[in-house]
């Protein structure tokens, strides 16, 4: 290796990393995204704190919910991480009105990270990491990385099976909370492990793709496919004409023959 090479191997990764991050930013939205992810039940269990009362807790959430989507829209934003904070916020209201228990405003969110975690590890064990799933699509790589990129499909199934880890450890503090613990409790515990176990396996992907290899982009090929074909076709086109020319140039030549 000269030295002329190396910084151009160091800029390459550089490159790749620089793209792994923007990738994983927008895959899961961000500092933005994580604000909108711990504002609602922040604001639940502050105000119950306060007052104990169920019904402000869970409109004062709702709302604040709804006011994120609104900002999103009036920015013309990407909205499906406030939309999808709405969705777990809703559901978490209507459980603990329905029950008129506080401590089920988080049951959903609970039940729905047990069950992402699961999907994590279970889809790791079946040879399709769901972390390749969600990031093939960002890196323009769909589902490439399954057949053609070995060394990629093998750092989206660890990056899984660390998603899947974190999240079963997590579950494994909440749950047990959920039952003996009580809602002021739960819920100071559930707003601080929102973004420590978070920024824990997003980092670790990062790490594990910034060391794999480069994603194929299948959007280019597809694109150079189709210019490909095009050019082909005009070739041999202009081949068809080129074949024809001589002939209508005799007959041509012929006919002014003839009339001379």
């Amino acid at each position: 290796m000269t030295s002329l090479d190396k910084p151009t191997e160091e800029t390459e990764a550089d490159d790749s990393r620089a793209v792994t991050e923007a990738a994983l930013f927008e895959a899961f939205g961000g500092v933005r995204g994580m604000v909108e992810t711990v504002l609602p039940g922040l604001l639940f269990v502050t105000i119950f704190t306060l007052n104990n009362d169920l019904h402000m807790s869970a409109i004062a959430a709702l709302a604040v919910s709804l006011v994120l989507v609104v900002v999103r829209l009036v920015m013309k934003d990407t909205v499906k991480h406030a939309f999808s904070g709405v969705f777990g916020v809703a559901f978490g209201v209507v459980f603990a009105m329905m029950t008129d228990n506080a401590k089920n405003f988080y049951l959903p969110g609970m039940l729905y990270t047990l069950g992402l975690a699961l999907a994590y590890i279970v889809t790791s064990l079946a040879g399709v990491p769901l972390i390749g799933l969600i990031l093939g699509p960002v890196f323009k790589e769909n589902l490439s990385w399954r057949t053609r990129n070995p060394g990629r499909k093998k750092a989206y199934t660890k990056a899984s099976y660390a998603w899947g880890l974190i999240l079963l450890a997590k579950s494994a503090i909440l749950f047990p909370l959920y039952w003996w613990a009580d809602t002021e409790q739960l819920g100071w515990v559930l707003v601080t492990l929102k973004i420590p176990p978070f920024l824990l396996a997003v980092w670790l992907t990062w790490v594990f793709l910034a060391k794999a290899p480069a994603p194929i982009d299948v959007f280019a090929e597809m694109e150079a496919a189709e210019e490909a074909e095009k050019a082909e076709k005009e070739r041999a086109e202009r081949e068809k004409a080129a074949v024809w020319q001589p002939g209508d140039a005799a007959d041509t030549h012929g006919g002014r023959h003839r009339k001379s």
